[in-house]
């Protein structure tokens, strides 16, 4: 069974076929030698003539000199907006709350579902922006609870759609054209629905099967007004709540702002697809493809794509069955991932189950490219710096390439902090402490990184979720996979193909480095002599963490309400 791309939700049709046809280099479209784009070719791109590219370089950088006018601090936001959020979401608390009070919950679990499709429904009826925090927030398996997550995830795709009057209007406005004067027909049912877009499936004149994503109308003026309340309200919440002050809420703001300014112009998010198509091509990631966006039909509020089908990235069973190694999947992913942020700075930056699908030859393609990372070459090196870093237990060298990501201020005491972390100790096995000691140990560490002023920067926010993302995928699609092998192998792989690299930019000697998984192991929380970690294990620890931790929330609670 495949299904039909999208952002996010797949309509499913069946495969007939088990493997793509090989084709020999000279049968393979032209743009195919410069971009990871598939073999077949409804259109072919020229990279140096593409209509809607002309000029993109100067609306990036208005959508970048906009941000800190919508991020500055200190300004009074649109009082009827917020009005509006704080009512909406102080309803879905509230009600929550009474609900707990009368002790209409059979369990704790049940209490946190009620209150996560509360919020979910109050999110939706606030629009794009509020509704992209709830993407953000499902993909942070394992840093949020379960149940928030889950009911987040329905806002990926399944957030009510516009009337197809509203997106009809929208695409003939754009494209300068009547529907029929386009397409031979279009679906008005849609595809998906998301916060800034709903996706359409389409047929152009000549046959050619496309996909449509369309523009929420008015969503540009919502986002801005939304921008301007949060940034209003950020600079309250830093140091008031440990969690938040060490994600650093202005920060994150302005990584809204950036993310979804871009966001506005589908013309940029078609060239983020172009662009890591040529990263992808330039790297040898064969096992990764990219949609086509069409050469004429791309405008600020409407983007064309080439249609392509595949397997539901959560569809383990239907890949297995048709012979693909859901393993090498997840390992390609990895690679890939790391290859394009370290080597061309420049990485997809919203993974998530909707945003990619496997192929029936095993290949996986990448949708939805609003929001795509890009690192100067300071902040990439600095990334270089401490992914081999962490490989080779250099832990001076990772405080100093998290320092110079902006995650540590530039005149720490980089020893200072690895001693009162711990670090140069032997790592603390979680599994052994009580859900006090494990509560203790988080305070104190979390304590001692707001003492230094740490903050998780833009870059690195994205990254971290998407390793997340990926981490989540391992489960479902690998969780036999020994994860401390494959971080030595991959390791190794990078080492030997980019040497050169290594040396000149950040002075390793690729030749004779040596692997140590030391830090790697504490991260995992890991005995220093373990040899062997599968992600199954990995997942048995954490629930026993969690269950821990949970029993001692419970106890407080329970003691407090005495």
């Amino acid at each position: 069974m495949t299904c039909d791309v999208s952002v996010g939700r797949m309509s499913c049709v069946t495969v007939t076929d088990d493997q793509s046809p090989e084709l020999s280099h000279d049968a393979l479209p032209a743009d195919c030698d410069w971009a990871a784009f598939t073999e077949t070719a409804p259109w072919v791109l020229s990279a140096d003539s593409i209509a809607w590219s002309r000029g993109l370089d100067i609306v990036r950088n208005q959508a970048k000199a906009e941000v800190p006018k919508l991020t500055r601090p200190g300004r009074v936001p649109n009082v009827g907006r917020m009005l509006v959020v704080v009512g909406r979401m102080g309803w879905a608390v509230g009600n929550w709350w009474v609900r707990k009070r009368l002790r209409r919950f059979s369990s704790t679990e049940a209490s946190r579902s009620d209150l996560s499709r509360r919020l979910r429904s109050a999110i939706e009826s606030l629009g794009a922006t509020y509704i992209k925090l709830a993407q953000i927030i499902s993909s942070g398996d394992g840093l949020f609870p379960g149940e928030l997550v889950d009911e987040f995830k329905k806002c990926r795709d399944q957030v009510p759609a516009e009337n197809f009057d509203v997106v009809k209007r929208t695409i003939e406005r754009d494209l300068g054209r009547p529907l029929n004067e386009v397409f031979q027909s279009i679906d008005s049912t849609e595809l998906a629905a998301a916060s800034i877009a709903q996706v359409h499936r389409a047929t152009l004149l000549d046959g050619t099967e496309v996909v449509i994503k369309v523009q929420r109308p008015d969503v540009a003026r919502l986002v801005r007004t939304d921008l301007k309340v949060m940034a209003w309200l950020a600079p309250h919440l830093v140091g008031r709540i440990p969690v938040a002050a060490l994600a650093n809420p202005p920060a994150l703001v302005e990584l809204f702002a950036e993310t979804i300014v871009e966001e506005l112009d589908f013309r940029l998010e078609a060239a983020n697809m172009v662009d890591v198509a040529k990263v992808l091509n330039d790297l040898g990631q064969t096992q990764y493809v990219v949609p086509r966006p069409h050469p004429q039909l791309v405008t600020t509020r409407t983007l064309v794509m080439q249609r392509i089908d595949g397997f539901n990235f959560d569809d383990v069973t239907g890949m297995q069955d048709a012979g693909i190694d859901t393993e090498d999947v997840i390992r390609t992913g990895m690679v890939a991932f790391m290859e394009g942020a370290l080597i061309h700075g420049i990485f997809h930056g919203d993974l998530h189950g909707g945003n990619l699908f496997v192929l029936p030859d095993g290949r996986t393609a990448l949708l939805d490219f609003g929001i795509t990372a890009r690192l100067d070459d300071d902040r990439r090196r600095a990334f270089l710096r401490l992914m081999m870093t962490a490989t080779t237990n250099d832990l001076t060298g990772q405080m100093a390439a998290l320092r110079d990501l902006g995650a540590l201020p530039l005149d720490t005491d980089l020893q200072a902090v690895i001693h009162d972390l711990r670090l140069d100790e032997a790592p603390i096995d979680p599994t052994t402490l009580s859900g006090e000691e494990m509560v203790a140990e988080v305070q104190r560490v979390v304590k001692a990184l707001l003492s230094y002023g740490a903050r998780l920067p833009k870059e690195l926010m994205l990254y971290v979720k998407n390793m997340v993302f990926l981490d989540g995928a391992i489960a479902r699609l690998a969780p036999d996979l020994d994860l401390l092998a494959e971080v030595a192998n991959i390791s190794m792989m990078f080492a030997s193909r980019h040497g050169e690299r290594l040396m000149t930019e950040i002075g390793i000697d690729a030749a004779n480095m040596q692997v140590n998984l030391d830090s790697v192991k504490a991260g995992f929380g890991v005995d220093l002599s373990t040899d062997r970690l599968t992600y199954r294990e990995l997942q048995e620890r954490r629930e026993l963490i969690q269950k821990r931790m949970r029993s001692h929330v419970e106890r407080t609670r329970r003691s407090a309400n005495v």
